[in-house]
């Protein structure tokens, strides 16, 4: 058990049967009533963002432990993505709809960590954690007229090869690898 009190962010905590992440907090004594901690909270569950959720002060939660497993990106297989864990070879799988977003990143072999629950009723998949940027080859993308980057910062729709529509600066060119942000799926720079 954790006090509100001891919040952090990153934090993963059981609460109303739910598992949260503290995406961020502030404790708030305001001049009448009781103290409380003011939280942003992540639904590790259904992605969902409780956003102003308040906790009183000093009450106790229950910490969520959350295994986080290196694994490695093998496959789609249908509507799952499959992932080996390259010390003990288990497979897992973890559906699409659970991992949208990150599916935008992942080729084959990227090293990715595999967020894993496990409680008295068995174990279970909350999803994954990319690294911060990764390295992705342009498929598609309109050639730039020479000396449009000089003046202007101009940029181009560009599809990527895990299917990634980014934005990229005029110069850049199909064959090209490039580095985007996992953030945001923005261009970071070209890869060196």
């Amino acid at each position: 058990m954790v006090s509100t009190n001891e919040f952090k962010t990153g934090m993963t905590i059981i609460y109303e049967g739910q598992i949260y992440q503290v995406i961020e907090f502030m404790h708030v004594k305001p001049g009448k009533g009781n103290t409380f901690v003011r939280t942003t909270i992540r639904n590790l569950r259904t992605g969902a963002l409780l956003t102003d959720y308040r906790f009183d002060a000093g009450i106790k939660v229950e910490r969520a432990v959350i295994d986080k497993t290196p694994m490695s990106y093998l496959y789609k297989d249908g509507l799952n993505q499959v992932f080996m864990n390259m010390e003990t070879y288990e497979q897992v799988e973890i559906p699409i709809s659970q991992i949208e977003w990150e599916s935008n990143f992942i080729y084959d072999g990227l090293e990715v960590l595999v967020n894993i629950f496990n409680s008295k009723n068995g174990t279970e998949i909350l999803g994954i954690t990319l690294p911060d940027k990764v390295t992705l080859e342009i498929v598609d993308t309109i050639s730039g007229v020479k000396g449009d980057n000089t003046k202007t910062n101009s940029l181009k729709d560009s599809i990527t090869n895990t299917g990634l529509l980014v934005k990229v600066p005029m110069f850049i060119e199909n064959g090209e690898k490039i580095i985007v942000s996992t953030y945001d799926g923005s261009y970071v720079s070209r890869d060196k």
